[in-house]
């Protein structure tokens, strides 16, 4: 895209220009600030750092404290405020509402002047120019609050073109980001199908063989079915037995386990443990042994450790019962949809989320064993699978990196008047 013919100095940011046509305006003087309380039926809003104003109900992870009981000082935001939690605005949580509700009393709400289109107005107000200066004129609380209010809010300075000029943009913007929007789901929705394949794969190798040509019998199991002739089933407590040694002298370091991750240490994704007193009481796990997290057992949480260190006592560490064992083939086939199945119809429990799979319910299931060397050879396999395919998934993720910092670039330079967009046409 080409530039504007003439720029002037904006005096307000470093190094910072606009067309010399627009004009520079405080946010004060194009808005004002509303605290108006009235909840009689309203929606709930709320606002997210990459989505701006939404339904509270939107949101699906939110969690169950979200909300006051009393929303009697909750303030109303009518279609087109300007809405900042003024704790949060300097890292982008803010947004022109689309909706009318009620948000938090902690947020700001602001009428805007009728100069601003509120479409251009949700662009700009998002933008780094203006969110650097909700963070400049912010107050620090702690390391990721910083509370903001309309005495320095209100001071902020924004570029200001003329009312249809804000119209070609918000349309230009609209087109662009259709545009980029379509291309990234496109890649989001083959990283899904990816993994999928993934599973798929994992789920074939580990109860079927790497040979297609296998003969197949059926294993005398209903839920695991046909399995390679040559193969056997055996319970778990055959081929796994727990161990309980706790850290007693705290000489292990914690360990954390997670789904994306696997087993890593817990320094890796947290810079506060817990107290030498809880640690006493936590479990040592070493290489080569199958660690289950209880509570999760039901949704595949199992994986075989590399590393040595102390869990959380409420997982359950195994050891195998022989050499003919291989701690990574179970891994993967324990986090399988077939034996997943199997785990939560076997675990114990109040409700979703806190049944535990215990360690003689666990040992009582079947489970497909083949021999050693196939069990070896299938996780190579799906290792060999995994690099292949997690290699395209990290393509399409940077991609998507890509796609999504360009949105941003594209927002910001329109909006600041470093491209003309005024015959846009394409």
């Amino acid at each position: 895209m080409k530039k504007y013919p003439k720029y002037k100095d904006t005096y307000f940011l470093e190094n910072e220009e606009i067309p010399e046509h627009w004009s520079t305006r405080s946010l004060g003087s194009i808005s004002t600030q509303k605290s108006v309380t009235n909840n009689t039926g309203k929606e709930l809003l709320s606002v997210f750092l990459d989505r701006g104003v939404i339904k509270f109900d939107d949101d699906h992870s939110k969690r169950t404290n979200g909300t006051s009981k009393d929303l009697s000082k909750y303030q109303l935001v009518e279609v087109g405020d300007f809405v900042l939690n003024n704790q949060q605005a300097w890292r982008g949580s803010v947004g022109v509402s689309s909706y009318e509700g009620i948000v938090s009393p902690a947020y700001i709400v602001l009428s805007l002047s009728k100069e601003l289109n509120s479409s251009y107005a949700n662009y700009l107000l998002r933008s780094p120019l203006c969110i650097s200066q909700y963070a400049v004129n912010s107050k620090g609380v702690g390391s990721i609050q910083r509370n903001l209010y309309w005495d320095k809010l209100k001071l902020c300075k924004i570029p200001l073109p003329p009312y249809q000029e804000q119209v070609a943009i918000v349309t230009y913007l609209n087109k662009k980001n259709i545009q980029i929007d379509k291309l990234i789901f496109e890649a989001k929705k083959e990283i899904n199908l990816l993994n999928e394949l993934k599973q798929a794969e994992i789920a074939h190798m580990v109860t079927c063989g790497l040979n297609p040509n296998a003969p197949m019998k059926d294993s005398g199991i209903a839920w695991i079915g046909k399995i390679p002739a040559h193969w056997e089933v055996r319970r778990i407590k055959w081929l796994f037995k727990e161990n309980d040694t706790r850290n007693v002298n705290l000489s292990y370091q914690l360990l954390s386990f997670s789904r994306s991750k696997g087993i890593i240490p817990y320094s890796d994704i947290n810079d506060k443990a817990p107290s030498a007193s809880d640690l006493s009481k936590y479990k040592i796990i070493r290489p080569g042994q199958l660690l289950e997290n209880r509570m999760q057992a039901w949704s595949g949480m199992f994986g075989s450790s590399k590393i040595e260190g102390c869990v959380s006592p409420d997982y359950a560490v195994f050891d195998r019962t022989n050499e003919n064992v291989n701690v990574d083939y179970y891994g993967y086939l324990f986090r399988t949809p077939l034996y997943v199945q199997q785990f939560a119809n076997a675990s114990k429990g109040v409700g979703d989320g806190f049944n535990r799979l215990y360690t003689p319910a666990f040992g009582a299931i079947y489970a497909i064993f083949p021999p050693s060397d196939e069990q070896t050879a299938i996780v190579s396999a799906i290792e060999a699978a995994k690099v292949k395919i997690d290699a395209m998934t990290s393509q399409l993720t940077r991609q998507i990196t890509y796609l999504q910092e360009l949105k941003q670039r594209i927002i910001s330079d329109a909006v600041t008047g470093k491209i003309d967009v005024r015959n846009y046409n394409n």
